[in-house]
């Protein structure tokens, strides 16, 4: 294989493959929490906790902020975003979200809140929870090529909304990150299989029971 020497990029020995092959997501996140420009002590909430929403949980704790909000339907990934630095964490459906959220900034709303479900009830959620002024990084990937938002909400508040794609340069940051202890993304990683069971990976997957699935050929 031959590529521009530019796209490569070494992983010290401290690193596992497995935890290499997470660098990704990690990049997705990092570029994501850019956008954000998260302040030092302020507060953030991440609206979908998959592995790249528990990565921007650990890298919003990183950043200083002094309360993590975590939203997320799956108990197990409400149970992953606790034991990886968040303050706070709730169900979406939970009547009394809203309230919650209010008690813990002194009714003030979140500074930043960041999207990474993919769906309209969460984009929906991450304006109602943000402080007027505040800003909404839309990180998720919706099933289709349409998302909505309650523009009156957004717009009496004075929004700023940003939209994330993929990665930008991060693999030298995210490998820091890594080799340095500042993120754990190899507790991400609930399920690996050899390639001859990569069907059955992707139906593991489906069910969404765990986290990240990897395939993994040495396995």
């Amino acid at each position: 294989m031959a590529g521009p020497a530019e796209r490569v990029h070494p992983v010290p020995e401290s690193i596992s493959d497995a935890d290499a092959a997470m660098l990704e997501p990690l990049g997705v996140a990092l570029h994501t929490m850019d956008l954000a420009h998260v302040k030092l002590a302020g507060t953030v909430a991440v609206v979908g906790c998959g592995p790249i929403g528990l990565c921007v949980v650990q890298l919003a704790r990183a950043a200083g902020a002094t309360h993590v909000v975590a939203v997320e339907p799956l108990p197990h990934r409400r149970a992953a975003a606790a034991e990886h630095g968040a303050d706070l964490v709730l169900d979406p459906t939970d009547p009394d979200l809203l309230s919650l959220v209010a008690a813990t900034t002194a009714g003030r709303g979140i500074d930043v809140v960041i999207e990474v479900a993919g769906t309209d009830e969460a984009v929906d959620l991450a304006v109602r929870v943000v402080r007027p002024g505040g800003t909404v990084v839309l990180a998720g990937i919706p099933g289709t090529d349409r998302t909505s938002f309650p523009a009156s909400t957004a717009r009496r508040k004075g929004l700023t909304l940003k939209l994330s794609r993929r990665m930008k340069e991060m693999y030298p940051r995210t490998i820091s990150l890594v080799d340095r202890g500042l993120v754990d993304v190899r507790s991400l990683v609930t399920y690996t299989f050899p390639l001859e069971q990569a069907q059955e990976a992707f139906q593991v997957a489906a069910r969404r029971t765990g986290l990240k699935v990897m395939v993994a050929p040495s396995a």
